[in-house]
């Protein structure tokens, strides 16, 4: 296929954000066996924590990975003591909302124009399509009902699940089954529905252009996403940005996956400031990193994010 105007950054960034809103992930999804689990040791992580405070609030800003391989053990020092402290949990959607979202995605992810998607693909695209979709062992019409962003969502999620990632270890799994334990507070900065969105209302060109992406890329995305948890466990936050937020050739793309949501999530935090208590934060790693991160645009307000690991 020809190279599109969606790096492979974007293609991380959104199937990190998206996977968000999947409690388990489809049944044929489910149905692809990883790896046999390896039995070495955790390896130790020090993912990136800030700190936000005034006189009488605190508020930690956690990035998370959604989808992990078993073997991270990332809740230590640092990042459990500031959750163990904090009374709030805050997330991009609300705890309890995965399993409804997937009901909405099966509705919002059906083609409404009456055409097969492979019927909107041009004879190369359709062909370098099918080829991908043989490659991870799919048949070519699995996808044919739904939209390019939601075929391109999932091309990119099953081939972490046969190299042995999955929701389960991701970041945002453990974190609410612990906030669940605690019985803790939970404010959420979207709903499922406006996440969704986020993807359903792109432009019919924008969203071949993802899916045409996501084909080139079958064959690296594992050792990508091994990349991007890398520089998450090394709390390199620079890499991170580099991996997911730097070189965007779509700037429509930028912003309505990054930038707009980082300064609606800055407004909101600058807003519980004014509200005593402490706070964890955890969201996807690539807003709280680089050129444009939540910590940007709270500095806009005047505001100070601290580093503390």
């Amino acid at each position: 296929m020809a190279m599109t105007m969606v790096p492979l950054k974007t293609l991380l960034r959104s199937a990190t954000c998206a996977v968000a809103l999947f409690s388990t992930l489809p049944a044929f999804a489910e149905d692809v066996a990883p790896p046999a689990a390896e039995t070495a040791a955790p390896a130790p992580a020090q993912p990136a924590l800030w700190k936000v405070a005034d006189e009488d609030t605190t508020i930690w800003l956690f990035g998370t990975i959604h989808i992990l391989p078993e073997d991270i053990a990332w809740y230590a020092g640092p990042v459990s003591k500031a959750f163990d402290e904090s009374s709030e949990l805050v997330t991009e959607i609300p705890l309890d909302a995965a399993q409804q979202s997937q009901s909405i995605i099966a509705e919002k992810s059906l083609r409404a124009d009456g055409k097969t998607l492979r019927e909107t693909l041009t004879d190369e695209e359709r062909a370098d399509y099918e080829a991908g979709m043989a490659s991870i062992g799919l048949p070519p019409q699995l996808f044919d009902k739904n939209d390019a962003w939601y075929a391109a969502l999932m091309l990119t999620l099953i081939p972490l699940k046969v190299s042995g990632y999955n929701l389960e270890s991701g970041v945002d799994t453990q974190i609410s089954a612990k906030a669940k334990a605690r019985h803790m507070e939970n404010a959420a900065l979207e709903s499922p529905e406006y996440q969704i969105a986020l993807f359903d209302d792109l432009p019919r060109k924008v969203q071949h252009a993802y899916l045409d992406q996501v084909v080139e890329a079958l064959p690296t995305v594992k050792s990508d996403i091994d990349a991007m948890v890398d520089a998450w466990k090394a709390g390199k936050a620079k890499d991170l940005a580099r991996l997911l937020n730097e070189e965007e050739d779509d700037p429509k793309l930028r912003k309505v996956l990054l930038t707009d949501r980082n300064k609606a999530w800055a407004k909101w935090l600058k807003a519980r400031l004014d509200k005593p208590g402490t706070v964890f934060v955890a969201v996807g790693a690539g807003h709280l990193a680089g050129k444009g991160s939540v910590q940007d645009q709270l500095a806009r307000y005047g505001i100070t994010s601290t580093r503390v690991q």
